[in-house]
């Protein structure tokens, strides 16, 4: 009976995986990247990833699971994936940057120093007061991000 169960939590184990590489694949494609095997899985990677995952801890994982793949090609995939807006590059430890699927839609973070927890605030009031400081300086604003390093309740 414990083998039955483990195969049958080894095959949804499986099952989610498939899925999370398909959608992976269709990400990449949408943005006109090639969904190679590899870009592939680091994106399916790091769509599981509640929080964020520095491109080290993200080789350490796919390396675990029995991803070959070089360190080299998690920093270029991931490079691509946050060139190309697909994921976000938070930089809120010195020296290095963390990585995090966010989807698509505009949005802010809190991000925590010590757990590497992230809250994404979908309000932004920013606009109307950056759109007056731009002015001010002669400057239009196209874009904004914000990140707020700190730390969590837990962490606290």
């Amino acid at each position: 009976m414990i083998l039955i169960l483990a195969d049958a939590i080894v095959m949804r184990v499986s099952q989610v995986r498939d899925r999370d590489r398909t959608e992976a694949a269709r990400v990449l494609q949408a943005v006109g990247a090639r969904a190679t095997r590899q870009r592939v899985r680091v994106l399916a990677e790091l769509m599981r990833e509640r929080d964020d995952v520095t491109a080290q801890e993200l080789h350490g994982r796919l390396r675990t699971s029995g991803e070959p793949m070089g360190l080299a090609t998690v920093y270029r995939t991931l490079g691509l994936l946050a060139g190309e807006g697909v994921i976000d590059a938070l930089s809120h430890h010195p020296g290095e940057l963390c990585y995090r699927w966010c989807g698509d839609e505009h949005h802010h973070h809190l991000v925590c120093n010590r757990c590497h927890r992230v809250i994404e605030l979908r309000e932004c009031e920013l606009d109307s007061w950056l759109n007056r400081l731009s002015a001010d300086h002669g400057f239009v604003a196209t874009g904004h991000r914000l990140e707020v390093a700190g730390l969590c309740g837990d962490c606290r």
